[in-house]
């Protein structure tokens, strides 16, 4: 009985521990944050617990290298102050430590991406309306840029579209298309990529129109499906594209993520598609601070519109799923704190009435 005893002890402590994983939070470091914050989440209860911090000015955007021995964020600074940064992680201890960083030769980094095979690492800059390209060493500390692609243009909304405004940079998922949202001049871009190369980006793009003023923000491919996603920050809406071969993008939606008839601020800001490929997310910011959801449809790669819930805060900036699909954690920046919402077996947000405060948090990763 003895060993018996034991030996469900045992599994219940290894259930609980593999209950546990990592969650990253980039901030905003203008009101006494520690900049990155590590934190383990229980993704049975819900619960956040803090496990460490590393300053680093602004570290608003993350990015994880596939092995996680390496984090990557933006350094979102202007005045020519902009930076990306590099950072070693220990997962037995859950602590960071700063490797390297590079100027990220434009204002306010917004958007930083690792490719497929660990080799480059991309950041957008947002004032700057360009990309960035670096080499990572062996040792994960990041190279002098390779690549500086400089958008140009603008478009209708003369306050928010005066020039290029460079929002997202994101892989495609076989890794050889990067994708670029330009609010500024709404336009995506899809370049050819080549890891192998000495630049990696091939500069001539495949370009795609979004309606005037749209402002697209965000875009997400879905990771089985032909199919990719852009949040508009200045229409509010959602837009949906078949990918088609050479990394063309055919519009084949555009839905509303607000209310019927919602007349308030906009400022929609996150896109992201659950673990199981079944539903989509997009946050907005403004007058709504709100998470709306939607179906996917697996045929047509078409959305439904499903429920829209308040964020628990203001300014969702960011949100991400946990690894299991039961949570969604929204990072409101302009409360200052981080809302764990239950995600119900339909796919539709339910706020949980958990919340943990932080000094405007802005991205949150899982790994």
């Amino acid at each position: 009985m003895r060993f018996l005893f034991l030996g469900s002890m045992m599994m219940v402590m290894n259930m609980l521990i593999a209950q546990e994983n990592y969650l990253l939070v980039g901030t905003y470091t203008g009101k006494n944050s520690e900049g990155i914050y590590v934190y383990k989440f229980n993704t049975s209860t819900g619960a956040m617990e803090k496990v460490s911090s590393v300053f680093s000015e602004n570290p608003s955007y993350l990015a994880i290298s596939r092995d996680k021995k390496y984090i990557y964020s933006v350094n979102e600074n202007g005045d020519n102050k902009g930076g990306v940064s590099s950072f070693s992680f220990d997962e037995a201890t859950g602590r960071l430590t700063k490797i390297n960083s590079q100027p990220s030769n434009g204002d306010h980094p917004c958007y930083i991406s690792v490719d497929n095979s660990g080799k480059w690492v991309v950041a957008g800059n947002y004032t700057g309306g360009n990309l960035s390209v670096y080499p990572v060493k062996e040792d994960g500390s990041l190279g002098e840029a390779a690549q500086v692609i400089q958008h140009s243009g603008g478009s209708v909304n003369k306050e928010r579209q005066e020039k290029p405004h460079v929002h997202s940079v994101v892989f495609a998922p076989d890794g050889k298309f990067l994708a670029v949202t330009d609010l500024g001049t709404d336009k995506l871009y899809m370049y050819p990529f080549d890891a192998t190369a000495e630049k990696p980006v091939t500069e001539k793009a495949v370009e795609t129109a979004t309606a005037p003023g749209a402002g697209p923000r965000h875009i997400i491919f879905h990771k089985t499906l032909p199919y990719a996603y852009t949040i508009e920050e200045l229409s509010g809406n959602v837009s949906a594209y078949s990918v088609g071969a050479g990394g063309t993008l055919k519009n084949i939606q555009t839905i509303t993520a607000h209310p019927k008839g919602y007349r308030g601020d906009i400022g929609s800001a996150a896109i992201k598609i659950s673990n199981d490929g079944k539903s989509l997310y997009a946050s907005n910011r403004g007058g709504s601070n709100t998470i709306a959801s939607f179906t996917i449809d697996p045929q047509t790669g078409k959305l439904k519109a499903q429920k829209i819930v308040n964020s628990g805060g203001k300014a969702p900036r960011d949100f991400t799923i946990d690894p299991t699909d039961k949570f969604i954690l929204s990072a409101n920046g302009g409360s200052d704190n981080i809302t764990i919402l239950k995600r119900n077996q339909d796919g539709t947000p339910e706020n949980a009435g958990k919340q943990v405060a932080i000094p405007q948090p802005v991205c949150l990763v899982f790994f």
